[in-house]
This record gives structure tokens, C-alpha cells and sequence, in this order.
């Protein structure tokens, strides 16, 4: 569906892009990961025909969205990170303006807009102006928008910042209900866990290139099997720490009070194998589990395996 290669921007000789690569099935709701400035929006704008990208190609269903804008538009739904106002806009108002847009008008496009609003859960909505909404359903109303022409792909920049959870939720079943209607969704944040659980697939960008992409169970596994073990215990804490420093693949002990923190190397038997051995030699262990994922310790991993290997693919 998309299909990114070698693609490069610069603004002055700042590289924003320094040749990303970058594949997106039919179907897939990719989540598109990255700290603020990795570019993330350059990226995206490049795809929505907003942004020239200065070399590389980028392939829309087959449209070159580098040179065939006309086509482009006609397959692309973009919702920004902002929010454009339109004072004194009833949000069905808003709705029509932008059907008219796409020249679609009158009771056509009242029928359509008001069948996404219902979509988008707003359908009680539509005489409320949309200054007075909560900005959970600014944003609703937003990707209601860029639903008006039915585009096939649907690229949201950062859609659940600033939502609370409730909100946060309401987005995530509507952009499943869009997957299901088959559409193909590529959504960024700079927060993984906010996309770890709606997304397919997930990409993380740095420094303008791609440091990591495959589905999102492995990634998710990735990061958790090189998180730190960390093993509590009732008492006899130097027994457990001289045993452990015994073990193979353990490295990097620390501990402090009960805690014992350390870097281990093995998959998930192996770590049932380190706890049954700790057990048998009659250590009390309270507690023992991996450090939760999260997107620093997985940048912090990145980084530290040299920038250079930026293709880690997890396929």
C-alpha cells in the first residue's frame, strides 16, 4: 500500500530525512514511533503531497506521491497535529465545507457527513458548533474529515495527544472499525504505548531513518526479553547475589535493601530455569520479573547498539 525508499529532506543542511525505508501493507494500522523532531511530521506531510521530499520515492497504491499530486490526494485522508479552527462553524457545517472541497454537495453531502460523524461517534453532535467541543471530539471530528472522500489510506499525525483515557478509547475502536472496513492506517506518536495496543505493526524513527520495524508482538517481546530482571527477596540477599553471578547469562548485578537488579540474556525458559535454580538452593524469593518495555529503554537500546545499524528489522 505504501512503499517509502531512500528518502531524503534536508532544511539547510539539517538531514530531517537521512534515506528512510519504509513498507506498509494493505490493511495494517502501523504505528509510526519516534522522540519529537526524529521526523515523524516531515515524513508524513512528504506522503500527504504537503512537503517536497528533496530525493527517494514514495509509492501510494502504485501512485508516485512525489510527482503525481492529483492522483495522491485522491487516496490520502491526512488529519495534522492541529486542530485548523473555524469560528462560528456548526460542526456539520464544517463537514459540508470540506465536502464541498471534494465537490461533493447538497443533500449528498449532508447524507455523507452526517453518516461519518455518525462513524466518529458524533452524530448527536451536528448542530453543536465546534468551538464547543472537547477536544476529543475535535479530533473525532477532524478524522471524520478526512474521511470525506473515501481515501484508502489514512495517515494521522499524533491523533491521541493531549486525549484522556476515555477519549483515548473512543479513538482506538473507531480506528479499529476503519481496519475493518479496510482501510490503511498509519498513525505516529511519540509514545509507544499508546500505539502498542491499537497498532498491527509499528516503526520507530531516529534521526530521519528507520532504527526498527516488524509487528507489534515482536517488538513488544524484543524490548521485554532485554529489559532488566529484577528479583526480590525476603532475606539472605548475598547468598542470591553470589549464586547469581554464577550463571552464565547474567551480567551487570546490582542490588541495593532486598532488590537485586540484573541484565540477563535469556529468552523466557531460561529465566524460568534461573528462578528454579534460585529456588533450589532454598532462596527466598519473593518476587521476580522483567522491567516493564518502554519507549526510552528501547531508544536508550538503539542508541547504545551504535547508530549505525540502523535496519534492525524484526520480521
Amino acid at each position: 500500500m505504501l512503499e517509502i525508499e531512500n528518502l531524503y529532506k534536508y532544511y539547510g543542511s539539517f538531514a530531517a530525512l537521512g534515506g528512510l525505508n519504509l513498507s506498509i501493507k494493505k490493511g495494517e494500522l502501523f504505528g509510526f514511533v519516534g522522540p519529537n523532531g526524529a521526523g515523524k511530521t516531515t515524513t508524513m506531510r512528504i506522503i500527504s503531497g504537503l512537503l517536497k521530499a528533496d530525493s527517494g520515492s514514495v509509492l501510494v497504491d502504485g501512485v508516485d506521491a512525489l510527482r503525481d499530486l492529483k492522483h495522491l490526494k485522491d487516496k490520502i485522508g491526512y488529519m495534522p497535529d492541529f486542530f485548523g479552527v473555524y469560528d462560528n462553524l456548526k460542526a456539520i457545517e464544517y463537514m459540508e465545507f470540506y465536502a464541498s472541497i471534494y465537490g461533493i454537495t447538497g443533500n449528498e453531502a449532508r447524507k455523507l457527513c452526517l453518516e461519518l460523524m455518525e462513524l466518529v461517534n458524533l452524530g448527536d453532535k451536528a448542530q453543536n458548533y465546534v468551538d464547543d467541543l472537547s477536544r476529543g471530539m475535535k479530533q473525532r471530528l477532524c478524522l471524520a474529515r478526512s474521511l470525506i472522500h473515501n481515501p484508502e489510506l489514512l495517515i494521522l499525525d499524533e491523533p491521541a495527544s493531549g486525549l484522556d483515557p476515555r477519549a483515548r478509547f473512543e479513538m482506538k475502536e473507531i480506528l479499529r472499525n476503519l481496519i475493518d472496513m479496510g482501510k490503511t492506517i498509519l498513525i505516529s506518536s511519540h509514545i509507544l504505548p499508546e500505539l502498542a495496543e491499537m497498532c498491527t505493526s509499528i516503526g520507530v524513527i531516529q534521526n530521519g531513518q528507520m532504527a526498527l520495524c516488524g509487528a507489534v508482538e515482536e517488538i513488544m517481546t524484543m524490548m521485554a526479553s532485554s529489559n532488566p530482571l529484577v528479583i526480590t527477596m525476603v532475606d539472605d540477599v548475598e547468598r542470591a547475589v553470589t549464586f547469581l553471578k554464577e550463571q552464565p547469562l547474567v551480567d551487570n548485578l546490582s542490588y541495593k535493601d532486598m532488590q537485586i537488579r540484573v541484565d540477563f540474556k535469556g529468552d523466557a525458559a531460561e529465566e524460568a530455569w534461573l528462578l528454579a535454580g534460585l529456588v533450589s538452593q532454598k532462596l527466598p524469593v519473593r518476587s521476580f520479573m522483567r522491567e516493564e518495555g518502554n519507549l526510552e529503554s528501547l531508544f536508550m537500546q538503539i542508541t547504545q547498539n551504535g547508530g549505525d545499524d540502523s535496519h534492525a528489522h524484526a520480521h
